[in-house]
């Protein structure tokens, strides 16, 4: 476990705290981590997600069609 020492706005502290009452979490820190959670499913690619990785590994095993002209099978003109 990392420990910091951090400079925070006055919102933000009490943004925090809605977070820690709204989950009834025991401090700040599970809050700053359940924020920290929440948050890295808009930052991260999905590229880099585990989930992802398995859904392509499943794809990756399943069985392809050989298209020879994509626009006229699609109704692309």
């Amino acid at each position: 476990m990392v420990k910091a020492i951090i400079d925070i706005t006055q919102r933000a502290n009490r943004v925090i705290n809605i977070v820690k009452a709204k989950y009834d979490l025991r401090d700040k820190s599970e809050a700053i981590n359940r924020m920290a959670k929440e948050f890295e499913a808009f930052i991260l690619e999905p590229g880099l997600s585990p989930e992802f990785i398995k859904k392509m590994e499943k794809v990756k095993t399943e069985k392809t069609i050989r298209v020879k002209n994509f626009a006229k099978r699609y109704g692309i003109d």
